[in-house]
């Protein structure tokens, strides 16, 4: 049983994608304190903490591309953050009613002109899993699939700066040598670097 208990939940920020909130907190030998964090929820009742329950705010797709499956899909994404840009996979948030296996599919397409075959896996390797649990509650669901078609940024919104990659091999060890990388991206490019070449990278989902 922990030793401390929210007492009370303020939202410090109003905007649409993401807000601020102060958790305070009183624990049992009798000290006060205030966390704060980050959430993709519109209200204090909707925060993780309050539902109980994990649905995923956004989606990752890791998919590969090519008759040989022996590249994959990336972006290299000015990212705010960082004021740099950084190569992660294709992803977005999932919308109001939508599943995040359609959510994937749409933000393929969106980000990079593909589209998605998606293939079925289980749930411990698709459910939603939090990302920076540290500072913020927010978890994404992976989806997993086949690439085709001709690389596009025309469906891309107008605010962002997004090149669409198709890593080989070599490609993908310069990346993670060289570049910035978001961590999940990081840790399937490490995977598909040790299958073996002309395996099939989704034999795991099997």
């Amino acid at each position: 049983m922990h030793d401390h208990h929210i007492d009370r939940v303020r939202r410090l920020t109003d905007h649409p994608y993401l807000n601020m909130y102060a958790l305070d907190i009183s624990y049992d030998n009798g000290k006060k304190g205030v966390y704060q964090i980050a959430s993709r929820a519109r209200s204090a009742d909707s925060l993780k903490l309050r539902t109980r329950q994990n649905t995923p705010d956004g989606v990752i797709i890791y998919s590969v591309f090519g008759p040989q499956k022996d590249r994959v899909v990336l972006v290299r994404q000015y990212r705010y953050s960082l004021d740099d840009y950084i190569y992660e996979f294709p992803a977005g948030l999932v919308e109001p009613g939508e599943t995040f296996m359609k959510a994937g599919i749409r933000e393929l397409k969106e980000e990079t002109g593909l589209t998605l075959s998606p293939i079925p896996a289980a749930p411990s390797f698709t459910r939603p899993y939090f990302t920076t649990i540290g500072m913020t509650d927010e978890s994404c669901a992976t989806v997993y699939g086949y690439a085709s078609g001709l690389p596009s940024e025309r469906f891309q919104e107008a605010t962002e700066d997004i090149r669409v990659v198709l890593a080989d091999r070599a490609e993908i060890r310069r990346i993670l040598q060289e570049e910035h990388v978001a961590i999940m991206c990081a840790y399937m490019l490490m995977h598909f670097l040790n299958t073996p070449q002309g395996e099939d990278p989704f034999s795991f989902l099997k």
